[in-house]
């Protein structure tokens, strides 16, 4: 492999102590992480670690695009498809993983760069604490910062058991401030939460305030020194990119993939079948194999269902919708994504560098590639390795001062928009973010026009 540069010149920099040096390479979904990460090993000897939570197993290569080996140009991948399908691999288990594999990256002298948009998986490898993994590794995170008195739980409260109440009211009636903290339908938190409180006897939300959110992600407390590199694109581009390579995934065997590990009424929520377009087939195929009275088999072409039935077959219609659900919860993913990181920045303090691919992704020019992101990132990494561990004087204390800004933001306030259905906003963040919004604005005026006159920014605060 030719490169520019070795990362043993860098690596240790003047002070023996300093953090080992690490590459992220982070985004949305389809805006080019993969692709970036292997172009890199033409100036930098690099070795790869997967961070996204479905191409970590065995299996759908086609549904979570998987580069494929003849694509991976002889750069080493760790975690892509090691995993068994049918194995919970857990928040703790990737970062333990992934410490063992840096280690082993720079035992031969060559710089890690972790790629991927599962961005907790990457929060855990690179902060000291777990935020968002289940409740024991809460318990072993956050127990030693809580209060003397709220180490042990009180006396009366027993722990909860298989056939307790984990639901999201018992959660609500018993704190409100961390039910708003998450969907009402996320079965696995709602349960973290009411665990928390069963073994420490202590409020989910308290924990969260007192504890984590000082300590956990800080920009200034990670365990690596980390260059963080964001691919992006602009909205719009992204979901027309992400539409089309759906298609394009039914084209190359997707369905046949999802057929493979189909099972009636599977357990979504564990392993492989999380992935986004194996659940919404679900309804298609049990109607497809009860009405074509066979056992299921992965020979499904998509092509000759299309062809062999009239537009208002309900196979057809319910192939297209199914379709349809992959690509809006595609979109769905990529602005969580794209939110999550806005928030490392906001409240943390992360030092992200963006790159806009927003001309590239829709075309196929290398040359357009290479000087609108290769070669930018290529920079951005020189420069993080040439540089001093030990920032100056001023700047610690401009990043400590920064840090300082980002928490007390406010990020306890439920904001209600009566102009979008009442929708819930969760932080000053979320609040001004959701009103620079194309929808909404267009809803303020079309209220405005009709006379209506609407408190568009109700709020409570939460604790």
């Amino acid at each position: 492999m030719d490169t520019e540069s070795s990362p043993q010149d860098h690596i240790a920099g003047p002070n023996p102590n300093s953090k080992p040096k690490i590459v992220v390479i982070m985004g949305a979904t389809g805006a080019g992480k993969s692709k970036l990460a292997i172009d890199l090993a033409s100036h930098f000897s690099i070795e790869i670690i997967n961070a996204d939570s479905m191409q970590l197993y065995q299996g759908l290569d086609v549904l979570t695009n998987k580069v494929p080996l003849k694509d991976q140009k002889g750069v080493p991948h760790h975690l892509l498809g090691t995993i068994s399908p049918n194995v919970e691999f857990t928040v703790k288990d990737f970062r333990d993983s992934a410490i063992q594999l840096i280690d082993e990256i720079w035992s031969r002298n060559c710089l890690p760069v972790i790629v991927g948009g599962t961005n907790y998986y990457i929060q855990a490898l690179v902060t000291q604490f777990l935020l968002d993994d289940y409740s024991d590794d809460l318990e072993e995170n956050c127990s030693w910062d809580l209060p003397e008195d709220n180490k042990k739980p009180e006396p009366e409260l027993e722990p909860m058991s298989e056939d307790s109440d984990f639901t999201y009211s018992r959660l609500k009636e018993l704190d409100p401030v961390a039910a708003n903290r998450i969907h009402p339908n996320d079965s696995r938190k709602i349960k973290q939460y009411l665990s928390l409180y069963s073994r420490f006897g202590v409020l989910p939300s308290k924990i969260f305030q007192d504890n984590i959110m000082k300590n956990w992600g800080r920009a200034d407390n990670l365990r690596y020194d980390c260059c963080f590199i964001c691919v992006d694109a602009s909205l719009p581009e992204l979901d027309r990119y992400v539409e089309q390579r759906v298609d394009l995934m039914v084209d190359s065997g997707l369905l046949k993939e999802v057929c493979d590990i189909y099972k009636s009424n599977a357990d979504y929520t564990r392993g492989l079948r999380q992935a986004i377009g194996v659940r919404e087939f679900e309804d298609f195929l049990k109607y497809y194999w009860n009405s074509e009275e066979q056992e299921p088999t992965n020979e499904l072409d998509v092509h000759q269902i299309m062809k062999s039935f009239t537009e208002d077959q309900p196979k057809v219609l319910m192939l297209k919708d199914a379709i349809e659900k992959v690509k809006l919860n595609t979109r769905r993913l990529l602005r969580r994504q794209r939110r999550r990181l806005s928030r490392l920045q906001m409240m943390y303090g992360w030092d992200i560098h963006y790159i806009d691919v927003t001309s590239c992704i829709s075309c196929a020019s290398e040359k357009s590639w290479n000087a609108n992101v290769g070669e930018p990132s290529v920079k951005i990494i020189k420069s993080f390795l040439d540089k001093q561990t030990a920032n100056s004087e001023e700047g610690r204390k401009s990043c400590d001062e920064e840090i300082k800004l980002q928490h007390q933001r406010d990020f306890w306030t439920l904001y209600v928009c009566q102009a979008c259905s009442n929708k819930e906003l969760r932080g000053a963040h979320e609040w001004e973010q959701h009103k620079q919004g194309k929808g909404h604005r267009k809803r303020v005026c079309r209220l405005r026009k009709s006379g209506i006159s609407l408190d568009l920014s109700q709020k409570n605060r939460l604790d």
